[in-house]
């Protein structure tokens, strides 16, 4: 178990603060996808995708950096056989009208590439101490391989974003719809961004892991693209918070990467990001994965090691927001789990 928390000083730069908090890098090994809530009551609510894709777990602590040392709870785990037996991938947890809900994609044993959106719910104040419901398939305007749900409240409405693939293409575009209940879209799903630049299609087209963060008059959304190895990467579209989200014009795309692999740090992949803020909230932190070496032996779809990591999001006099680049590993942190 990891003791020691490492001092992380982020220099600021053009303009933005120099916050001091304290967690380790990694926050926890073998555990990609991570998403993290901190709820009304202080607790940061925490899960991710385990390397076995069998189950999903939740932890929660007062402090990021306590999350390396919280006891893992399983709260469900994958069918047999049928809808939601295989690939169970990205949880994320919600809390929603006074009840949580965690998002997460799965295939079936049958057909373990026929991935869908599910949801379960939990209406205790503890999510890891009393039963989820299934609440059933995240049904889209279409069936495909879809993945990466994530929701949002924006002046009075909530959304639910994700990645789909459609029929007339290769790969994967993020899209957008209202929702009307935490487990069902409403209208018409609208296209926000595919994979048309080139550090977007390297191994695979994919624009998907939406996380959206609210600042400054905007609402910006990082995303991930490209295959799951180096390659891997956040983009970035802004809005302006007044615009129609659903109208895909409002949406403008950074030309590049605001997040890549960082060989001075040693650090490969970055990708599938949340927001959260320190427990004061003045604080904008950036939780995301990646590996610490370049080069993967087989499938990178079967490879454990990308480890959960945080750091300061800062931000620019502009008010756009200042990703830096992947900070390293923690010296004086524990060694790498044995596969």
């Amino acid at each position: 178990m990891r003791t020691i928390l490492c001092f992380l000083l982020i220099t600021a730069t053009a303009g933005a603060a120099e916050p001091k908090l304290q967690w380790p890098n990694p926050i926890l090994w073998q555990r990609a996808d991570p998403h993290v809530t901190l709820h009304s009551d202080g607790w940061y609510y925490f899960t991710a995708t385990v390397p076995q894709y069998d189950r999903i777990e939740l932890r929660k602590a007062k402090t990021l950096g306590e999350l390396s040392n919280a006891e893992a709870k399983v709260v469900w785990r994958k069918h047999d056989n049928g809808p939601m037996s295989h690939h169970i991938w990205a949880p994320e947890i919600h809390f929603i009208d006074g009840k949580w809900y965690i998002y997460f994609a799965a295939g079936r044993a049958e057909a373990i590439w026929d991935i869908r959106q599910y949801v379960l719910e939990c209406d205790a104040s503890d999510p890891l101490e009393s039963p989820w419901v299934e609440k059933g398939q995240l049904k889209m305007n279409w069936e495909s391989f879809t993945l990466d749900a994530t929701t949002f409240r924006h002046l009075g409405k909530r959304y639910l974003a994700w990645a789909q693939s459609v029929p007339e293409e290769r790969g994967t575009r993020i899209f957008l719809a209202e929702m009307d209940t935490p487990w069902s879209i409403t209208g018409q799903q609208v296209a926000i961004t595919k994979p048309d630049l080139p550090w977007e299609r390297i191994g695979h087209n994919v624009n998907e892991a939406p996380a959206f963060i609210h600042r400054n008059g905007k609402l910006f959304m990082t995303y991930s693209a490209s295959a799951t190895d180096a390659n891997y990467c956040l983009g970035l579209l802004t809005a302006d918070e007044n615009a129609n989200l659903l109208d895909p014009k409002s949406w403008i795309k950074s030309p590049t990467p605001v997040l890549k692999s960082h060989p001075e740090t040693s650090q490969f992949g970055p990708g599938h990001n949340c927001f959260t803020t320190s427990p004061d909230g003045n604080t904008d932190i950036l939780v995301y994965h990646s590996r610490d070496y370049e080069t993967i032996k087989g499938d990178p779809l079967n490879n454990p090691d990308r480890a959960t990591r945080a750091q300061v999001l800062l931000w620019n006099d502009d008010g756009t927001p200042n990703f830096g680049v992947p900070v390293a590993n923690d010296r004086n942190g524990t060694a790498r789990p044995r596969r």
